[in-house]
């Protein structure tokens, strides 16, 4: 007799209306914040034409994704490939183009953190890579709550951080 190990799909790969507004924020953050990071990429580091395109890529990519997800949440899946093109991009611009200012070196290092962290966090909770423990299962607990202020304040401060060239400082 054949017995299917069956695993519970995730609140947050469902089409359960509550990841709804979730994702819709998340495609809108996600359109204005990799914007930023290309546009600071583009601004102010000296990376290829490749780097530049995967940043832009991954900016263009997640939000569609996101959105089209709320019609069929098993493209959720797909956020890897955005995600991947955002983290790999940074991670390039941290080895070998940061700039020479270390405030602005230290915003490049502090996003890349920022959104590494939160590719962590997606493959952990939305794709259920490694358990995930009672107390951070709900979407909406105070822990991952606290985690992804963790991730937005490391993007955040890098943001200003990078941005001081622009900026005069």
């Amino acid at each position: 007799m054949e017995h299917a190990i069956r695993r519970r799909i995730p609140v947050e790969l469902s089409d359960e209306p509550r990841m709804a507004g979730r994702v819709k924020r998340l495609g809108v953050v996600s359109l204005v914040a990799l914007g930023l990071v290309w546009i600071l990429a583009v601004a102010t580091v000296d990376a290829p034409p490749p780097v530049v395109g995967a940043l832009a890529a991954g900016w263009a990519l997640m939000p569609t994704i996101l959105f089209a997800s709320l019609s069929r949440p098993r493209l959720r899946y797909a956020l890897m490939v955005p995600a991947s093109l955002v983290g790999i991009g940074l991670l390039a611009i941290s080895a070998w183009w940061l700039p020479a200012e270390p405030v602005a070196a230290a915003g490049w290092v502090l996003m890349t953190a920022g959104v590494l962290l939160g590719g962590a966090l997606g493959l952990w909770f939305w794709y259920r890579l490694l358990p995930v423990p009672a107390l951070l299962d709900d979407p909406n607990s105070s822990g991952r709550w606290g985690l992804i202020g963790v991730h937005v304040a490391l993007i955040v401060i890098g943001w200003g951080l990078a941005a001081a060239p622009l900026l005069g400082g």
